[in-house]
């Protein structure tokens, strides 16, 4: 035998003992915390053991978001119906906050009450996979993805459809699915227009691409601030970490940095505190 044929032999017995080898168990323990990352190259949740949230008496000028997000997270972890959600809008304006915000105010009023789990863009495809693990337990899982697109020529978006509703399994009764987007249509106008000009029947092109959005039970809007709720959010954090500075002082500051910053919105107001601090010399936990 030539050294080729050797070697593609070889190569075929170890694909033969590597089929007839124990795969690797996963352990799925949904005790070890109250949040998760999924992980789909080995199939499992990572455990996270403190989430990075800020408090949701913190968030200025989404009082409405809150108010509405809240009630229909807290149904679905009373055992109730509620709806998939879908926040959208500008960058930096308290979206992904509120989601975590959320998960965390009810589990503070009600401890193990509710499991977040974060679910990245790249990997919806395996969502079908981590479904059929959450549909294995009793507790109530979010699943939430941050900062959801899709671009030209991706069609994982379809994946996503029948997954939130359109599915013959359908989504378990115990999840529930939550997403943000600078996008209020998820797809990028170009491409829906694209659709529009090059199908044969335009309206049911653009219906295919719009209808995504249309699963999501909560549109939850997103803009940025006027400068009131901008100060507002900015005294609340001044106040919560007892930062040394004066009223004049830091509202002349903060005026600054938006300007550098082109914009205002609860991030900018957050990384304003961070800097505040640091030169303060003070501690923010």
């Amino acid at each position: 035998m030539s050294e080729l044929q050797i070697q593609s032999v070889l190569q075929r017995i170890a694909d033969a003992l590597e089929r007839q080898s124990p795969k690797h168990v996963v352990d799925h323990d949904l005790d070890q915390a109250n949040a998760y990352i999924w992980n789909a190259q080995i199939q499992g949740l990572h455990p996270v053991h403190t989430v990075n949230h800020i408090a949701l008496n913190m968030l200025q000028g989404i009082d409405l978001q809150k108010d509405i997000l809240l009630k229909n997270t807290q149904q679905f972890a009373e055992g109730f119906s509620a709806n998939n959600a879908l926040l959208w809008g500008a960058r930096g304006t308290g979206k992904s906050s509120i989601v975590k915000a959320v998960h965390a105010h009810i589990n503070e009023k009600t401890p193990d009450s509710l499991i977040l789990i974060e679910i990245h863009r790249e990997d919806l495809s395996s969502m079908p996979d981590l479904l059929k693990v959450l549909s294995s337990t009793q507790k109530r899982c979010v699943l939430y993805c941050d900062d959801l697109s899709f671009d030209d020529n991706d069609t994982s978006y379809k994946s996503l459809k029948a997954v939130l509703e359109g599915g013959i399994e359908g989504r378990p009764e115990n999840v529930i699915f939550y997403a943000t987007s600078n996008r209020r249509h998820l797809m990028p106008r170009d491409m829906i227009e694209n659709e529009r000009s090059t199908a044969i029947h335009a309206s049911e092109a653009v219906e295919e691409k719009v209808s995504l959005s249309d699963r999501f039970g909560l549109w939850l809007g997103f803009h940025n601030m006027d400068q009131e709720t901008y100060f507002a959010a900015i005294r609340g954090y001044i106040e919560k970490y007892e930062l040394n500075i004066s009223e004049e002082n830091w509202k002349a500051e903060a005026i600054e940095w938006t300007v550098t910053r082109g914009g205002r919105s609860g991030r900018v107001a957050w990384q304003y505190i961070q800097d505040l601090a640091g030169r303060l010399k003070q501690k923010i936990t």
